[in-house]
């Protein structure tokens, strides 16, 4: 698996774009219907930042900034590292590792095409299990 290139692997499904301007109510919004844990900030069909579910907790939550009027390009990381999708999964987890964060856009020619992340490693039958759980937890 971890010598797979990433464009076999990356979520398609759980990749997010947002604008700049979007509130951080709206995009976390976003995430939780889709289950996902980062929405790439693209502006003018370029990525400009990455905004993930640790970034609601440290940079708007426990700085007591407003959800609903803070918006993702004062509290996203700008100019995320990023991956092409030729590149392996090994290596997109151990960029990871290096830097501390679990979420890598991928891009081909500038443009964001998906998104990897540290749960890819995941046994894809124990990641649908745990996200059948989650869903049935989530609604009951």
């Amino acid at each position: 698996m971890f010598d797979r290139p990433i464009k076999s692997i990356m979520e398609r499904d759980r990749f997010l774009t947002a604008p700049p301007q979007t509130t951080v109510s709206d995009a976390a919004r976003l995430m939780a219907t889709r289950n996902a844990g980062a929405v790439l900030v693209v502006a003018n069909e370029s990525l400009v930042g990455i905004f993930t579910e640790r970034d609601v907790v440290f940079r708007v939550i426990a700085k007591d900034l407003d959800p609903a009027t803070t918006h993702l390009d004062t509290v996203m990381t700008p100019s995320p590292l990023t991956l092409e999708p030729s590149r392996s999964y090994g290596h997109a987890l151990l960029l990871m590792q290096e830097h501390g964060f679990r979420h890598v856009p991928v891009v081909e020619s500038g443009r964001p095409i998906g998104i990897v992340s540290s749960r890819n490693a995941m046994d894809p039958e124990l990641e649908d299990f745990v996200s059948e759980q989650r869903r049935r937890e989530h609604h009951r």
